[in-house]
């Protein structure tokens, strides 16, 4: 198999296509310019730093440096998802707590099932998969919460005026959060393998490894990810919804 081999050439075309979409939203002014860019440079030092890192703890194989780089990877999983809550109070806390459980049940599981070794070459990998897409479910379970709770705004205040608890007044309003931040990874289990093509499959079949073992570990992987993102999302949802209501049991208005 001849091996992939990426260009300088190569990465200049890669940067003209991010270029194409730097215009498409300068054109149509869609406001996305700046984090694009933000984004580009990121990406760059990131991987570089990471790949490094990586490296090394892979080389060295200690346990607590590869519990140290799963708390990393969950701490910025926790804090990019608190960037989604706007104005949510304590969704730091909240984030670390729904995306630690996650990470932690879901790999302790797969470690005592023997799915895989405790060994950084493939905890970090995975942890990384798990903590990111509890991290965009959590995110997205924000944005329905402020939205529900500021668009149903009269319909819960008439329940409060009724003398609902906090509890049944929100409880619609959770539901819908969960089924937001649940929604991508279940859509994405729908159509693998239709629509999109797995790429830790794939890279294995490349690999040599036997298809049926690729499958199955393709498999497994898809339904770790549902598991970790049903878990992070009602984690955060319901420690989050008392965050709209004060110690009177009215709503807050939160701030953007």
């Amino acid at each position: 198999m001849n091996q992939l081999i990426v260009t300088p050439t190569a990465l200049i075309f890669a940067v003209a296509l991010v270029a194409v979409a730097f215009f498409i939203s300068l054109k149509e002014k869609i406001g996305l310019e700046k984090d694009l860019v933000i984004g580009v440079i990121r990406a760059v030092i990131q991987l570089t730093v990471v790949g490094y890192v990586l490296t090394y703890i892979i080389s060295v194989n200690r346990a607590w440096l590869t519990l140290l780089m799963v708390g990393i990877i969950v701490f910025n999983a926790a804090w990019n998802a608190r960037g989604r809550a706007r104005g949510i109070p304590y969704a730091f806390v909240i984030s670390l707590l729904a995306i630690t459980v996650a990470t932690g049940v879901t790999i302790g599981l797969l470690v005592l099932a023997k799915a895989i070794a405790f060994v950084p070459s493939q905890i970090v990998p995975v942890s990384g998969m798990i903590a990111s897409n509890a991290m965009v479910a959590i995110g997205l379970a924000y944005r329905s919460l402020n939205s529900q709770f500021h668009d149903k705004r009269q319909g819960l205040l008439e329940k409060l005026a009724l003398g609902a608890t906090r509890y049944q007044t929100a409880i619609n309003v959770v539901r819908e959060a969960i089924r937001t931040g649940m929604s991508p990874t279940v859509d994405s289990a729908k159509t693998v393998g239709l629509v999109s093509l797995p790429g830790m499959m794939s890279g294995l079949i490349f690999a040599g490894v036997d298809p049926t073992k690729a499958i199955m570990y393709q498999i497994m992987v898809t339904f770790m990810l549902m598991a970790a993102t049903s878990i992070g999302s009602t984690i955060a949802c319901y420690l989050a919804y008392p965050q709209f209501f004060n110690a009177d049991l009215q709503l807050r208005t939160m701030k953007s």
